[in-house]
């Protein structure tokens, strides 16, 4: 199948360097933009057999793109149509997870990410889907749905998963619907739908990019992060979320880079296993690369990971819910209570034993503190700081195609590499480009760097699709 709309596929898949261009010539207006994105929404997102991506539009919307035409061009994003993740908090949307707990709750205050957004232009067009609670409340949870916002597709093959949490992010970006949008991580969760859906995702150092006024699961682990159809166009969103510049420039950084390919970041799919061999033969051309071995998490480091992650949900989420303006819910226990409340609609497909598991363990105890311990010891010890004693940058594959959804089935990672667990565990850069299509759908090479050389990533990104010269992938909407 085709684009559904292809009167809007040419704007919708128009980079936003273009697009600034375009609107300080005086090509179009901002108005006109958005109307023409409005309108793909309708007959791409939100129909019948749509991607779902967009959770809420903004209740603004027309006022901003107004008020953006009425001032002149300026600002690295003027006019450019971003989408955030509705874990994030922007006044005009709801801000809610997926959670009808939080349905209808008016958001009074911007996020700091967003407000950046706006002083450099942006429109903030709307808030996308995303795997309710940022897929923390069942092992069952499914990648892409919320109750809020149902289940997100994936705009090449409606059918599979379009990963998580930061699903409709990834699925919007994928399906041309805007160029750029905001996405989350605590692990995997901006990798894994840049991944599955065509994009390109960074997940930065946690802490590079304010999180006040996002839903939290993790203090040491969640960070936002960019989703754009290109490493540039990531790289632009990259420097406004951070306020820091340089990021653009290393795109076209020629300077000597050292990257390492780990050779236990595979996955168990022949077709993506292939493709990463045939880009380590190409870029084997342009750069030095050595394969390097690195000890895998054994189940009981996995395990510490996870039981980490609800010792801090248990203090994060309740220290974000007890500041949230107008919020029928204000501790942990309030959520358990709400969904147990509203099981036909919160518990239809998954329940919430994470939840259950997170208020059992208590928040930063001494078990915490042990397991935490346990977890960096691998992660940086281990693997990252003897790995990066002879690399620049660390490269593997990331996910397998994506499976098909199964709500109440839970997602199926069987076939997924561990290259975003030590990243997560230590707080450090990766990001995720497409290498291809295997079976109708894409497949990504992960990039991981130190703490804070997030330029370097954006090199080695940069390269990578240089040598890979795919393009920007355009889904084939099959239904």
């Amino acid at each position: 199948m085709t684009d559904p709309d292809s009167s809007t596929t040419d704007v919708g898949f128009t980079s936003a360097f273009d697009l600034v261009e375009g609107r300080r010539a005086g090509d179009f207006t901002s108005v006109e933009l958005v109307s023409t994105l409005l309108h793909r929404i309708q007959t791409v997102d939100d129909c019948e057999d749509g991607v779902q991506s967009v959770l809420a539009i903004s209740s603004d919307l027309m006022q901003q793109a107004q008020n953006c035409d009425a001032v002149a061009a300026t600002g690295l994003l003027h006019g450019i149509p971003v989408l955030v993740k509705d874990n994030i908090q922007a006044i005009g949307l709801p801000g809610t997870a997926g959670s009808l707990a939080l349905a209808g709750r008016t958001v009074v205050q911007d996020a700091e990410l967003v407000t950046r957004l706006r002083s450099a232009g942006a429109i903030i067009m709307g808030s996308t889907n995303l795997s309710e609670w940022a897929n923390i409340r069942s092992s069952k949870s499914t990648s892409g749905w919320s109750a809020v916002g149902g289940l997100t597709a994936n705009p090449w093959k409606h059918a599979h998963s379009a990963g998580g949490s930061s699903s409709g992010s990834g699925a919007a970006v994928g399906a041309g619907i805007v160029s750029m949008a905001v996405g989350s991580e605590t692990d995997g969760s901006i990798v894994c739908p840049a991944s599955l859906n065509g994009c390109v995702g960074i997940k930065p150092t946690v802490g590079s990019i304010p999180r006040d006024a996002m839903i939290p699961i993790s203090a040491s682990q969640d960070t936002p992060g960019p989703m754009a159809q290109s490493v540039a166009q990531a790289a632009l969103l990259l420097e406004v979320l951070t306020g820091k510049g340089g990021y653009q420039s290393a795109v076209n950084d020629g300077s000597e880079i050292r990257i390492g390919v780990v050779t236990e970041w595979v996955t168990q799919n022949p077709g993506t296993n292939q493709l990463f061999q045939e880009l380590v033969s190409k870029l084997s051309k342009h750069v030095k690369v050595v394969e390097v071995s690195l000890p895998a998490p054994s189940d009981q480091e996995g395990e510490a990971e996870f039981k980490v992650l609800m010792h801090e949900l248990n203090e994060d989420l309740a220290s974000y819910l007890a500041t949230r303006e107008g919020a029928r819910i204000k501790t942990l226990q309030d959520v358990v209570d709400f969904n147990l409340a509203n099981k036909g609609s919160e518990l239809q497909h998954f329940g919430q034993e994470y939840f259950d598991m997170a208020l059992k363990l208590g928040g930063r105890n001494s078990d915490y503190q042990k397991l935490r311990s346990e977890n960096l010891d691998w992660a940086v010890k281990k693997v990252l700081t003897p790995a990066f004693e002879k690399f620049d940058i660390l490269i593997g594959e990331t996910y397998a195609p994506a499976w098909k959804s199964n709500l109440g089935g839970g997602d199926d990672y069987g076939s997924a590499s561990w290259i975003s667990m030590a990243p997560a565990i230590a707080g450090t850069p990766i990001g995720a480009l497409p290498m291809g299509l295997v079976d109708g759908l894409p497949v990504a090479v992960g990039v991981v760097a130190r703490a804070n050389q997030e330029d370097r990533l954006v090199q080695a990104m940069a390269l990578i699709e240089r040598v890979l010269d795919l393009g920007i992938l355009k889904p084939t909407f099959s239904k």
